[in-house]
């Protein structure tokens, strides 16, 4: 797992996470589109007596997508019942978590790209019917019996919707992609923070912070976290400019939120390889990280910003990334298709 300051993975023993999480839509800061749509789906769903149709929620990680799926479960006075997918690995799995549904309940399965295609299967009439098929007994002996399930919601979080099978994908009634975060919506996060845990943020601090957060409420929270502690340790009690930017430049956290590992990346790509075209499994080797760590955690915001591009020979560094290392631009010895 990523251990980075910055990282925009999730934590299941993150509990300041989950002591600062909004409850309710109104709490909610950002994705105004998806929130508002939402009031109105929910709002719609209850009027009718029915259960809200399956969503799908898709982006970069540490956007909300966790955040979201508590919220639907408040909104509608249900329970929430939580899953990953890469922990249904047998179809029993999943028929033990479907058939422990309540009437009305919303079942988050988070990361849902990674689960096995045959259990994507099982899913299907569960979503369109509320019933699923098993086949018990060894072989010779097996026959398949029917359950039926109560009315539920599916909220699926994935941050690779193009791993969904169409399938899948298309039994979702409602699909909606976060976005990245404005400046001013983070440094109101930071803030709202603050008054959480009693600690005076100034507003040009809070506004430091969000320009260093890549643009994600969770980077920006972790980042909140660490420099209360400089400001507790080495500082007055109060997170003000001064003692953000100390603890920003202890935590080599730069002014466009770039950390170690993505100024690695970015050297990697730059002085290894003459700025690519390079495969992304190639840059991964040579700074030894996971590829789906460079995919899903490093490359969205690099791309996000224009530091690298992305062609069909591979990765390519910009000019901004060259200006970012204080390396002289090249164009490189390949052009990009």
């Amino acid at each position: 797992m990523d251990n980075r300051i910055i990282s925009s993975e999730s934590r299941e023993e993150d509990l300041f996470e989950k002591s600062i999480r909004p409850e309710y839509l109104d709490e909610y800061v950002g994705q105004t589109e998806i929130k508002e749509n939402l009031r109105v789906f929910i709002k719609a769903a209850m009027m009718r007596d029915e259960p809200l149709d399956h969503v799908l929620l898709y982006g970069p990680p540490g956007l909300g997508k966790t955040t979201l799926a508590h919220i639907i479960a408040n909104e509608l006075g249900a329970t929430l019942r939580t899953a990953s997918g890469p922990s249904i690995e047998k179809s029993g799995d999943l028929a033990a978590i479907l058939s422990n549904l309540e009437p009305g309940d919303v079942l988050f399965i988070d990361e849902i790209h990674r689960m096995p295609s045959f259990i994507e299967e099982i899913l299907y009439p569960a979503m369109e019917d509320f019933e699923i098929d098993l086949v018990v007994g060894g072989e010779g002996k097996s026959k398949s019996i029917k359950i039926n399930l109560p009315p539920f919601t599916l909220v699926g979080a994935t941050t690779r919707a193009g791993d969904l099978s169409s399938p899948l994908r298309d039994r979702f009634g409602i699909v909606s992609k976060l976005e990245y975060y404005t400046y001013d919506e983070l440094s109101n996060i930071v803030k709202r923070s603050g008054k959480v845990f009693d600690i005076k943020v100034n507003d040009d601090a809070a506004m430091e912070l969000a320009k260093r957060s890549r643009k994600t409420p969770r980077v920006a929270n972790r980042l909140f976290r660490r420099v209360r502690d400089f400001a507790l340790v080495e500082g007055t009690g109060i997170i003000d400019l001064d003692i953000t930017t100390k603890a920003l430049k202890r935590l080599h956290v730069d002014d466009s939120g770039l950390d170690s590992l993505d100024r690695e990346y970015l050297s990697s790509l730059i002085e290894k390889f003459n700025g690519g075209p390079v495969g992304v499994e190639t840059i991964a080797t040579s700074i030894g990280e996971e590829v789906t760590t460079i995919e899903d955690v490093v490359e969205p915001y690099l791309l996000q910003e224009g530091f690298i591009k992305r062609t069909n020979r591979g990765r390519v560094a910009t000019e901004k990334a060259y200006k970012s290392l204080g390396i002289s631009y090249n164009i490189g010895f390949f052009k990009e298709d």
